[in-house]
């Protein structure tokens, strides 16, 4: 009998890759296999999506990115950052898509680096990693940034970095040397995260750009499980009498590193099937983790393909 992952597309995208030019600008240069992996396009990458039956990865920088360059060089690294995934892209389509790196710390250079990325590189959207120094994304000075993309139908992937220097020794002191995961993935990703989303709601930028599409990662950086609230609580003296119905129009979610039936079902009842997109966050999370997941979940059939595929080739105009 045919395996079932056969049967089924499974696109992924929150999928890393390491530029070695960023990595020699930042300083990262271990050689581990997590190091092996982010660099590799063509054999581990590509076996262990044909181990678990994912078809298509949609690549992204990994953090820090782009956000972690100085202004006086962020523009023309940009360019060739890109132009290289384009190039690995091109040389295999079937298997891999890309979400482009901008140069925020150089805003009028990434609004422009959006533009061509996506009119002649062919990229589906742009991801940006937490702040840019010390600004969030709802800056005015980054609105340029939503006006592109809303021009041309791309969303915008908001990933996690480290927090703000300032709120790393405050919030977690020597909890940063004792258990880094409590900055980064287990609480302090989340936090920073979600306030990017939050801020984004309450500046008025997605007044402005009504078509404007935003992705959240690990099933939306908890927003979702605490909506009611968020929704209640702003609108008892603030502006906002509508947190949610600005998070449920603008704002999709994937299952990044995040394999858990309760969290999908409350996306789900939040958000609604259509804006949940499977996604693995390789290689930090197990392919086989995450397919072996989404496959036991008590869904529907047509719901499983949403998740899956058919979401992620709507918002993103994949073909095939």
């Amino acid at each position: 009998m045919e395996n079932q992952v056969t049967k089924r597309e499974i696109i992924t995208l929150e999928e890393h890759y390491l530029d070695r030019e960023v990595a020699c600008r930042l300083a990262i240069q271990s050689s581990s296999p997590l190091i092996q992996k982010l660099e590799d396009f063509d054999d581990i990458r590509l076996q262990e999506m044909d181990e678990v039956g994912i078809d298509l990865q949609v690549l992204s920088h990994a953090p820090p990115g782009l956000q972690g360059v100085e202004a006086s060089i962020a523009a023309e690294l940009a360019m060739r950052v890109n132009d290289r995934l384009a190039a690995i892209v091109r040389g295999n389509p079937k298997r891999l898509a890309a979400f482009a790196s901008l140069p925020t710390t150089d805003p009028g250079a990434a609004w422009r680096e959006l533009d061509r990325c996506i009119e002649k590189l062919g990229y589906k959207g742009a991801i940006i990693h937490g702040m840019t120094g010390d600004l969030f994304i709802d800056d005015r000075r980054f609105w340029p940034i939503f006006e592109v993309a809303e021009k041309l139908d791309v969303p915008l992937y908001i990933h996690p970095a480290d927090p703000h220097p300032a709120v790393t020794k405050t919030y977690f002191g020597d909890f940063t040397h004792s258990h880094p995961m409590f900055v980064r993935a287990a609480w302090g990703f989340t936090i920073e995260t979600g306030t990017q989303a939050m801020r984004l709601v309450l500046s008025g930028a997605l007044e402005k750009y009504p078509a404007m599409k935003i992705i959240l990662g690990h099933f939306g950086e908890a927003i979702p499980f605490l909506l009611p609230r968020i929704d209640e609580a702003l609108s008892r003296d603030t502006p906002m009498k509508n947190f949610r119905d600005f998070f449920t129009r603008h704002f999709y979610v994937t299952t990044s590193g995040f394999f858990s039936d309760p969290a999908l079902l409350c996306c789900i009842q939040e958000l609604g099937v259509d804006r949940i997109m499977f996604s693995v966050d390789w290689p930090y999370a197990s392919s086989r983790a995450g397919v072996d997941w989404i496959e036991s979940v008590a869904l529907n059939e047509p719901d499983k393909r949403k998740i899956c595929s058919e979401n992620a080739k709507r918002l993103l105009r994949l073909g095939g």
